[in-house]
């Protein structure tokens, strides 16, 4: 019985550390309300098609939020618009060069 009682503590520090560890690629990609729409947009007009102006609607709404001090809620639309295009945010300098 107390080997559960000292088991348990640990598990929930361990899914906790997992959890923590998967969630931090996504808060390392730095935002920026400027530089980040701009490669967006180069990339959704190399991209075209119907995808592209989905994530240009999402870009859109990103600079809006950043415009309202939202920069967090912005990194996620500019998020979920650059996985639309098929990279993820912190590939994006890389991908829109290309």
């Amino acid at each position: 019985m107390s080997s559960r009682i000292i088991a348990l503590p640990l598990a929930i520090v361990a899914a906790a550390t997992f959890i923590a560890a998967a969630a931090s690629p996504a808060a390392a990609a730095q935002v920026s309300c400027t530089a980040t729409p701009a490669q967006i947009r180069t990339l959704a007009v190399a991209k075209g098609g119907e995808t592209a102006v989905k994530a240009l609607h999402l870009v859109v709404t990103g600079e809006k939020l950043c415009a309202a001090d939202a920069r967090y809620e912005a990194g996620k639309k500019f998020a979920a618009a650059a996985k639309l295009l098929g990279t993820e945010l912190a590939a994006l300098p890389a991908a829109a060069a290309q």
